[in-house]
């Protein structure tokens, strides 16, 4: 009989982490759903769909927070990145930390895939599925190979604007469209993107140019859900390139 393959306990960390992102995400969209008829009174209002879409941002937001604080640790904070730290170029740096939050991460990816799946189209057509694809192939990639990690943190540190792009939809759904704070939220999530942009861009040109290329990706897939949409995401690409060229 043949050996079975060893499992070792970075794997295992690997699948605990991801099997919590799941987990926390299941239990985060239980949780919203049970407080937000107390939080807003016109949740009871919302159609099923408008219903399964709020409880489903609660667990985005979440994740969003937890992915801006944890990249941000592990890039500015800890001494993981840090040049006499350690011997090994920065590119093939990893540690028990970063392995189970990009592990948390996928679990949160694919908790959100299996949602879009199940509710298909209610909660984003194929490019919710070709951005979730994709970024779970490169954490996972990532996570795999020990490399390449600052590049990944980098990117999700840009999760930071997810809470306030959830903001807009509930304040739009709740019928607060025209309110001061909608004006303030949609204010406060351009600065958000700026930050993020210029923070990659000051000292490295190249992580610049990669981590706004998801960026733009993500922001193009967005705006062609619609076709009147279009001509903007055409728009942003010619700008895009004319920054980088």
């Amino acid at each position: 009989m043949a050996d079975l393959p060893s499992f070792s306990t970075k794997e295992f960390y690997w699948l605990a982490s991801c099997f919590w992102g799941i987990i926390t995400c299941k239990l985060v969209y239980d949780i919203t759903g049970f407080i937000s008829p107390f939080c807003f009174k016109g949740y009871g209002k919302l159609s099923d769909k408008e219903k399964m879409e709020w409880n489903n941002r609660g667990f985005s937001t979440f994740h969003a927070l937890i992915a801006a604080w944890a990249s941000l640790y592990l890039l500015l904070f800890s001494d993981l990145f840090d040049e006499d730290s350690s011997n090994d170029l920065i590119v093939n740096r990893s540690s028990v930390i970063s392995n189970m939050f990009l592990g948390f991460s996928i679990g949160y990816f694919l908790s959100d895939l299996a949602m879009v799946f199940w509710h298909f189209p209610a909660l984003g057509g194929l490019e919710y599925v070709l951005h979730h694809g994709l970024s779970m192939f490169s954490i996972s990639l990532s996570l795999m190979s020990s490399q390449g990690q600052i590049y990944i943190l980098m990117v999700l540190f840009s999760e930071s604007t997810t809470p306030f792009v959830n903001i807009r939809w509930y304040l739009d759904v709740a019928g607060w469209k025209s309110s001061t704070i909608y004006i303030y939220n949609g204010i406060a999530l351009f600065f958000g993107w700026l930050a993020d942009m210029t923070s990659t861009c000051d000292d490295f040109r190249l992580q610049g140019f990669f981590c706004s290329s998801i960026f733009l990706l993500t922001c193009l897939t967005t705006l062609m859900r619609s076709r009147r949409y279009f001509r903007w995401g055409s728009t942003a690409c010619s700008l895009y390139l004319r920054c980088w060229g």
